[in-house]
């Protein structure tokens, strides 16, 4: 697996992260509604762009990889949303938001690509 695509790696390593806060979120806060929606779209990133790699042509892998960038800007959105109502404090907010933002960058940039 190491080694295999970047946007695979780092998707699949958020998506742990959103599973680890999804948990803190409803065990430690009691928060189960935005935090629910944070696990759907966080994970839903990387099962998107493991299917976009199978994709069956190129218009179908720029249109999974599309579909990505919509769940990580969902999950921006929750993030955000999450933190401005005080169930996620600015250090864990920053860091966790920072690799979001990155995930979106690389997004951005393959799906810039020439199609």
């Amino acid at each position: 697996m190491k080694g295999e695509n970047v946007i695979v790696e780092k998707s699949k390593a958020f998506a742990l992260r959103m599973i680890k806060l999804y948990n803190f979120l409803s065990d430690e806060k009691h928060e189960y509604i935005m935090s629910k929606q944070l696990l759907r779209s966080g994970t839903s990133i990387g099962a998107n762009v493991k299917e976009a790699i199978r994709g069956q042509s190129k218009a179908d892998f720029y249109a999974k990889l599309n579909i990505s960038l919509k769940e990580a800007s969902e999950t921006e959105y929750w993030l955000e949303l999450l933190h401005e109502s005080g169930y996620i404090n600015k250090t864990a907010f920053e860091s966790v938001y920072a690799d979001c933002q990155e995930i979106i960058k690389l997004l951005v940039a393959i799906t810039k690509t020439p199609k």
